[in-house]
């Protein structure tokens, strides 16, 4: 039986726009809207406007709602200032993770759980079971905001034009309110493309002004609409993991090179601690597969589930790959054996229909933007 997808508040403008369209985690999103080439080029050099409505607002409230999401989550909430913003992660009982999250304390007892959109209701589901017991509310708020994004080296010129909110003393990973276009929005410096740019949170209602609006702000130093395509791309040059391929419940955050996010400092207990306190011991000891760029010394394109091989034998997976616009050359991201995984390792292959071309393994991520 077909469902038919979701639409974002901006579904008729990216239509008019020439957008292609594509299912993606129940959602009708764009995929372009030309060139996925130029448009991630636009975010590397200029500036690109993104749809990301798609993802998975969760307010959580109360006296108790920081003790809830240290118990939920692995990271240390208690931390975090109001204003400020903490990436962490959802685990199950046996360590797996369930998706990777961004947190924003909006207030004295309010927080705003950020989840990938195809992992959203299974968060949800996950917090409101945990909240069992903690004087605290979790409420699905995924309706309530449309989400826009301006990446770039541009956007702060772009979006300046539109708030009086300090966008300079708005350090990365923090979010304040204010009003951008004449409507009030959570203003966050977050982002998945490793340049600066901004996250809007707004009312679905205001988001076609706000959408326009920034379109004419950046007219005339190149911004232009992106889609889901170059996003893609643009996280992976960055490093960055993407759920259901780079991270996955079968892998521990320790597993994925990101163990740092695991706080076992905090107070009390939380969900899945006694499973990650053995994998970080066995990572210590037996170090997993490790996470790694490759770079292709051909032009044939890796893709996700290829293998690596070194020797005649296995050696890991590919997770993710694409050409890459910025070093023009095919990149991937990969789990590899600890023994075939530093940078500059030689004889290192992807094995690309029986055929097994050759690739250097470097360190993450492929690209670091100038500060």
């Amino acid at each position: 039986m077909s469902t038919t997808p979701r639409l974002t508040a901006l579904d008729a403008l990216h239509r008019s726009l020439g957008a292609t369209m594509t299912d993606f985690a129940g959602w009708d999103m764009p995929l372009r809207y030309g060139s996925e080439r130029d448009e991630h080029n636009a975010v590397r050099t200029r500036a690109g406007l993104f749809d990301l409505s798609h993802m998975g607002e969760i307010t959580v409230t109360g006296p108790q709602a920081v003790d809830l999401l240290d118990y939920a989550l692995v990271g240390n909430i208690s931390t975090v200032g109001n204003g400020r913003a903490r990436y962490t992660m959802i685990c199950q009982e046996d360590g797996g993770i369930l998706d990777d999250l961004i947190v924003y304390r909006l207030g004295e007892t309010e927080y705003m759980v950020v989840a990938n959109a195809s992992n959203a209701q299974t968060v949800l589901d996950a917090l409101v079971a945990r909240s069992e017991g903690f004087d605290a509310e979790v409420r699905d708020d995924r309706d309530a905001y449309a989400l826009i994004a301006v990446q770039g080296p541009e956007s702060p010129g772009i979006l300046k034009q539109l708030t009086d909110a300090d966008l300079d003393g708005l350090k990365y990973y923090a979010g304040l309110p204010g009003t951008v276009a004449g409507v009030p929005a959570l203003i966050a410096r977050t982002g998945y493309t490793g340049e600066d740019g901004f996250e809007l949170f707004l009312k679905p209602e205001h988001a076609e002004g706000v959408w326009k609006a920034l379109t004419e702000a950046g007219a005339g130093v190149g911004l232009i609409p992106c889609g889901l395509s170059c996003r893609d791309t643009l996280r992976l040059e960055a490093g960055m993991p993407l759920y259901g391929h780079e991270l996955t419940t079968s892998l521990t955050p320790f597993d994925a090179g990101l163990g740092r996010v695991v706080k076992f400092e905090k107070p009390g207990d939380f969900v899945g601690r006694k499973a990650l306190e053995a994998a970080a011991e066995r990572a210590e000891t037996a170090p997993p597969r490790k996470l790694v760029g490759l770079i292709a010394e051909g032009r044939r394109v890796p893709r996700a589930g290829m293998r690596v091989v070194a020797g005649g034998e296995v050696v890991g997976e590919i997770t993710s790959g694409a050409p890459s616009p910025t070093l023009g050359e095919p990149i991937a991201m990969a789990y590899v054996d600890a023994a075939h995984a530093a940078p500059g390792t030689e004889g290192v292959g992807v094995d690309i229909r029986g055929t097994h071309e050759p690739y250097k393994v470097v360190a993450l991520p492929f690209y670091k933007r100038q500060k």
